[in-house]
């Protein structure tokens, strides 16, 4: 989409400091973390939210879904801990539509319940 922002940053125009990238993916570091690891894993196919994950190949989303350990491993928070969140829509906390998951770690996080 061309108002994107995701989408340019996949694409380049809007520089990034990508971590990780594959055929399917493009990984960078959060602008505003809220913590002191935080990572935004994005989807080079405009996909606007989970609910329109059907419109993926399965390959690409078993590629997010792998990701999540290794860019961990690549931070250093895999044995220590993270947590891997999915918004979807509005009252869930998404910002920008288009698919990414987010990598929190390198602190003590808290109870989701």
């Amino acid at each position: 989409m061309e108002d994107c922002i995701f989408c340019k940053i996949v694409n380049g125009q809007i520089p990034s400091e990508k971590i990780f990238e594959n055929e399917d993916l493009v990984a960078i570091r959060d602008i505003h973390p809220v913590a002191p690891t935080h990572i935004l894993v994005l989807t080079k196919s405009h996909i606007s939210t989970l609910n329109d994950i059907k419109n993926l190949s399965d390959k690409v989303v078993a590629s997010l879904l792998k990701s999540a350990p290794q860019i961990a491993r690549m931070e250093g928070i895999e044995n220590d801990g993270y947590r891997v969140i999915i918004n979807c829509n509005k009252n869930a906390g998404q910002e920008i539509f288009h698919l990414h998951m987010h990598i929190l770690g390198g602190r003590k996080l808290g109870s989701m319940g």
